[in-house]
């Protein structure tokens, strides 16, 4: 008893102890390394970023998937290491590899790369949207990323909070080039003016025997107005050509190219992240307990609102799981009542039962898992097993006192006499387990935790019913004198015997008909190889979240501000579907004809999220420009490339041209199959471009050099950050560009002027052509080869094996070269590995329990029967 009550009360505290999580934690050792610089194509950040920090990074040990995304002016490398590694210990490598690249990176970064732990898999716990009548959206972003996100970053289980939908405040200075040549002043002249008027340099001290002071000069330009006088050149005559002559001094932000939305109002997102390991609803609960205080350390005129919540479903399905727990174990007690009709021996399962289960809850704790739904639905499952034990031998000792021995002695005879049998028994159901503690991959992961909840109740419950069991009946059961049995028993007692002598002529009939039973047992068995051929398969169950996640890919043509139109559009025609609750919309970071949405549907809602996405899609078919394309948000996602599907086919090539040639054809091969919807690739390469053909020899007579046209055009067009901004919470910048009036249409380009090394203004017409030309808006690469993802998602009732050979076959047909290799990523490419895997995984667990039953019998015979 005593034993009891120490598994009951160790696993009631490691209970409360245990964080809780949607699935099992895996900690997938991934990170992402990104890396800017302002103003440059995909190709020249593919080219001179990404290419430089893949070697690098390629050659850390552990590494299985290295890939990357160049965009304008920004790349981001994701690496993916075995699930052997801590993240802690790749971490120090990617530093040393980034510090080992830093001197083939482009020396015009206004940063060097940084990289950051991150779980592909994982989705934000709360979404906050900042609005405000008021303030601007660099004010409101600002208040986000310098006070918010820090402080909710310190919370108990947040991992990270990211801020989008904005950029931080900034001083503009919008160039009049027109204005400039007539003041024969460069750009470069104007970069250089700026960086040197904000220098914010040590100034020392000055001191004598009793004194000391400390030197502070006013040197820091802090806002426009303090930009605007800046003195550009002073003429012979003594007149001075100030910055704001030339150009309009604003207070904007670092990026105007970003914009979010929440609910129809202009808004900052700031989405947070659980740390690894962190309980979600409890992390979930500390931030909405901290955001009055948080309010109150912003802005009045912000509006906080969480706008996404992910812990509505999971506390419903983990409270579901609970309450079939407690269900089943109720069940169970009362099967036992009714068979036995006693109410004493009723209390020693509804005893030793849940003993079992709060016992394995302590080896849960121990062992670092979650409470979740599969370790809940393990312990589920885990209780027919766990009642068999204590029922086999409570029988038994109920079988001996009506034998007419006292309790004690019939708890002694009956479980000495069931001991081996329970013991083989438990160790049997064990034995199915063990492959799968040595499954691998992700898959394997996640259900490692279930055999090993699964493994550790049956053991346990090997234990009480040995131990408790026996202890239980000798206290509680009593001979029971002989009467007349109830109505009730009468009939169960006649619905018992009809049984067993059904029971009995079945049996001889089996016995007299030996060669056609063990013929009809070998049909069976090849029946049920026939159904695992033939059946269907997906990886993992479906799940209704309440939460879709939306990707916007509009025309590659399409301009930022076009973007932010069609998004407010897609927001409109979202919000007023019956079933959402709360949109919310973002786009920028350098991808101005992409954005993202997030939709939390309303909890009483009668439709299941793929009807809603079903419903949505048929309304937003024909808008023009765009596509949105959806996907309900899973508690599990493989794979380091977000896309825009569930499933991911990439594709890879030695040679550009050949992929450029394939991806097209094969996408429209996989688009025009009946079990794939929402068929899309993360290929951009027709993008307009305006290409400059520079004369060489021209520049070189006109006193110019290419670097110094790049420069210049920088300058003008690429949002150049030329100076920083220190104040006491954060780094503000100051960007410098064309005033918006010349970046309308390429044709202003004929109209820049240029200094020489004499003095001399030169067009750029003088040494240049401009024509039209088509360019990639992104730049994909895997292992450091070009590579494009298809990304797509199951039609309504089609399983992901039928999908997956349906593509195999296509791709085949196609006859693709050997020099484009395709293979399924993400949960696809998870799936087929675990496919690949599972008949080896059911043999071994055959093989196992034969070995042990083997051993316990000690007969190569008895096993088979």
């Amino acid at each position: 008893l005593l034993l009891t009550l120490a598994l009951v009360l160790s696993g009631a505290v490691a209970y409360f102890l245990l964080p809780v999580a949607p699935l099992p934690q895996v900690d997938y050792p991934t990170i992402s390394v990104s890396a800017s610089l302002p103003g440059a194509s995909p190709d020249t950040m593919a080219a001179t970023v990404a290419t430089p920090l893949e070697r690098a990074l390629g050659a850390i040990a552990g590494v299985t998937e290295i890939t990357s995304r160049s965009t304008q002016g920004n790349t981001r490398v994701t690496l993916q290491f075995d699930l052997s590694r801590t993240v802690d210990g790749a971490a120090r490598d990617v530093q040393a590899a980034i510090n080992a690249a830093r001197t083939l990176l482009p020396s015009g970064m206004p940063n060097n790369p940084s990289y950051r732990k991150v779980n592909p898999a994982d989705s934000p716990i709360l979404i906050l949207a900042l609005t405000s009548d008021a303030l601007t959206r660099g004010q409101m972003y600002d208040a986000a990323s310098t006070v918010l996100a820090q402080k909710l970053s310190q919370v108990e289980g947040v991992g990270q909070a990211t801020v989008s939908g904005g950029a931080l405040p900034a001083v503009r200075v919008q160039l009049d080039p027109t204005r400039l040549a007539a003041n024969g002043i460069s750009l470069e002249q104007v970069r250089s003016a700026i960086t040197a008027t904000n220098a914010h340099r040590p100034l020392g001290a000055v001191e004598r025997e009793d004194h000391y002071w400390q030197i502070a000069a006013n040197d820091q330009a802090r806002v426009a107005a303090d930009y605007a006088p800046l003195v550009l050149r002073t003429s012979a005559d003594g007149h001075a050509v100030l910055l704001r002559d030339v150009a309009d001094v604003i207070d904007g932000v670092q990026d105007v190219r970003n914009f979010g939305v929440a609910n129809g109002k202009p808004a900052i997102l700031l989405q947070i992240y659980k740390q690894p390991g962190a309980n979600i609803l409890e992390a979930a609960d500390r931030v909405r307990a901290l955001l009055p205080q948080l309010k109150a350390s912003i802005p009045a005129a912000i509006d906080v609102q969480v706008v996404s919540d992910r812990t509505p479903t999971l506390r419903a399905s983990v409270r579901e799981v609970k309450r079939a727990l407690v269900l089943a174990v109720a069940l169970v007690v009362m099967v036992v009542f009714l068979f036995l009709r006693s109410a004493r021996a009723a209390l020693v399962p509804s005893v030793a039962v849940p003993a079992s289960l709060m016992g394995a809850f302590g080896v849960m704790y121990l062992a670092g898992y979650t409470l979740d739904n599969l370790s809940l639905m393990a312990l589920t499952i885990a209780t027919g097993f766990v009642v068999d034990d204590a029922i086999a031998v409570l029988e038994n000792i109920a079988r001996h006192m009506e034998r007419g021995k006292t309790a004690l002695q019939a708890a002694l005879d009956g479980s000495r006499e069931i001991a081996f049998t329970v013991l083989s028994m438990s160790i049997s159901l064990v034995a199915v387990f063990v492959p799968i503690l040595f499954m691998g991959g992700v898959v394997g992961r996640f259900f490692r935790e279930f055999a090993v909840v699964m493994s550790a109740a049956i053991l346990i419950s090997l234990v009480v019913s040995l131990t408790t069991t026996p202890t239980l009946c000798a206290l509680l059961l009593k001979p029971r004198p002989a009467r007349a049995p109830s109505r009730v028993g009468r009939v169960l007692d006649r619905a018992g015997a009809r049984g067993m002598r059904a029971y009995r002529r079945s049996l001889a009939w089996c016995l007299r008909h030996q060669p056609l039973v063990l013929a009809a047992l070998v049909g069976v068995i090849g029946l049920n190889v026939y159904l695992y051929t033939a059946i269907e398969k997906g990886f993992l169950p479906e799940q209704d979240t309440g939460r879709i996640m939306g990707f916007i890919r509009a025309d590659e043509a399409s301009s930022y501000q076009a973007m932010e139109r069609r998004i407010q559009r897609f927001l409109v025609i979202v919000q007023a579907d019956p079933a959402v609750e709360n949109v919310t919309g973002f786009t920028g970071g350098g991808q101005r004809n992409a954005g993202a949405m997030f939709m939390t549907l309303k909890a009483e809602r009668k439709e299941p999220s793929d009807a809603v996405i079903a419903r949505l899609r048929a309304q937003l078919k024909d808008e023009p420009g765009a596509r949105l394309f959806m996907v309900p948000q899973r508690d599990i996602r493989i794979g380091g490339r977000q896309s825009s599907g569930s499933f991911d086919y990439t594709l890879q090539a030695d040679d550009v041209a050949d992929l450029r040639t394939w991806e097209p054809r094969i996408r429209e091969a996989l688009a025009a199959l009946p079990q794939l919807e929402d068929v899309n690739s993360d290929v951009q390469d027709h993008g307009e471009q305006t290409t400059l053909d520079l004369d060489r020899d021209a520049l070189a007579r006109l006193g110019l050099t290419v670097a110094q046209v790049d420069a210049t055009l920088n300058d003008a067009f690429g949002q150049r950050q030329v100076g920083v901004i220190y104040n006491p919470l954060n780094q503000y910048r100051v960007v410098m560009e064309a005033a918006p009036r010349f970046l309308q249409d390429p044709s202003t380009l004929d109209g820049f002027f240029f200094i020489s090394k004499t003095g001399q203004q030169v067009p750029l017409s003088a040494f240049a052509k401009v024509r039209s030309t088509v360019t990639p808006l992104a730049v994909n690469h895997e292992s450091g080869t070009p590579s494009s993802t298809i990304s797509f998602g199951l039609a309504q009732g089609v399983a992901l094996s039928d999908a997956t050979d349906a593509i195999e076959d296509v791709v085949a047909r196609l006859g693709v070269p050997v020099s484009v290799r395709g293979s399924f990523g993400g949960n696809a490419g998870a799936f087929q590995k675990a496919l690949a895997s599972q008949p080896l995984l059911i043999l071994a667990a055959l093989l196992t329990i034969y070995l042990v039953l083997g051993m316990l019998y000690e007969s190569l015979l008895h096993p088979l029967t």
